[in-house]
């Protein structure tokens, strides 16, 4: 027999999933459905999760062409990733523009990944942070993310707020769940945008690609999110904008952007990656897929962030400059006009 804690250690190595299929779903393939709902989960682990019998439709193990129909009711059990927590320290160098016994923040080089996560457990932001800092704290559920409130996604450069103590991590994550945070962002979008506006809408996972997010009407598909925009300068066929976040949800500047019809210049995620403006001449097309080079990545920044600090209590605020990719794609646009 097992003791308490060996049964919970055990048990911790693993993830019970239960989904209720909607009243509207149409016919589909289980294991085609599965990765749709599932996040971070590969077809692979889907596959194998099936044939060894840990998925359960109504109660009754399937094969995977089994066809998944309304209210459904959809139970599986998968094994948690190898060292999905675990943190090594690496003396990895990092920008850090601001450090004292509570908080540091960094100004994060795009390419790099924030935390460990599947098929990502070295080389991250966070395995920097617990080589310069060693002990960092973890918010609840949140283990393998040491001192981690907030993150940006692997190819955005700038500003990270990272906590040093238990104290620094709960009250910086209220001011975030409470939307107090200020946060501005600068993206280069296709189009040539009229006017300055805000973009609303629920943000959930893309029911065609689960590794995008999509923006719904519908308050049952995702998560209320709000993202304010500024014209900064317009290039004729792109525009320089300033984001300001309301909410701070996953893709939020890259999928609202996209939703309006302006995607960020060169996301893959989000269709940025092709010239969606401009004219049909070959030497237009060379100058795009030169900037494409010079940046291959989304051109988006995380310029400034202002919060209440933990230990003084006064609101302090961080601006950093745009890197050099991102200065070197805006020369090129603004010489390409002069032209």
């Amino acid at each position: 027999m097992l003791d308490d804690n060996q049964e919970l250690e055990e048990q911790d190595l693993f993830e019970h999933l239960r989904i209720v299929v909607d009243k509207g779903q149409s016919l589909l393939r289980l294991d085609k459905f599965l990765i749709i709902r599932t996040e971070n989960t590969s077809r692979n682990r889907i596959q194998n999760a099936i044939d060894a019998g840990n998925v359960l439709v109504n109660e009754k193990a399937v094969k995977a062409s089994y066809k998944v129909k309304p209210l459904d009711i959809i139970s599986m059990v998968l094994p948690h990733p190898p060292r999905d927590t675990e943190v090594y320290p690496e003396d990895i160098p990092i920008d850090i523009i601001y450090e004292d016994d509570d908080v540091i923040l960094v100004n994060k080089a795009p390419g790099m990944v924030v935390h460990p996560g599947f098929n990502n457990y070295t080389g991250t932001l966070v395995n920097a942070l617990v080589f310069h800092a060693q002990q960092l704290p973890q918010m609840p559920g949140n283990e393998g993310r040491p001192g981690l409130v907030h993150r940006i996604d692997k190819d955005t450069s700038g500003l990270l707020l990272v906590s040093k103590n238990e104290w620094a991590i709960t009250f910086l994550a209220k001011q975030f769940f409470d939307h107090s945070i200020t946060r501005k962002y600068l993206a280069l979008v296709w189009g040539d945008l009229k006017e300055d506006g805000t973009v609303k809408g629920y943000i959930g996972r893309s029911v065609k690609d689960r590794k995008v997010m999509a923006v719904y009407d519908d308050e049952d598909k995702g998560k209320w999110s709000v993202t304010h925009y500024k014209i900064l300068e317009r290039l004729n066929y792109v525009t320089l904008i300033e984001c300001e976040l309301e909410t701070g949800r996953t893709h939020q500047i890259r999928a609202h952007m996209k939703h309006i019809g302006h995607p960020l210049f060169n996301d893959s995620s989000y269709g940025g990656d092709r010239i969606l403006k401009g004219t049909i001449f070959n030497k237009y097309r060379q100058f795009v897929e030169n900037c494409f080079e010079l940046m291959p990545r989304q051109a988006l920044h995380a310029k400034s962030l202002g919060f209440i600090h933990p230990g003084t209590r006064k609101f302090i605020h961080f601006e950093t400059e745009l890197p050099a990719d991102f200065t070197a794609v805006l020369d090129k646009w603004r010489n390409y006009i002069k032209e």
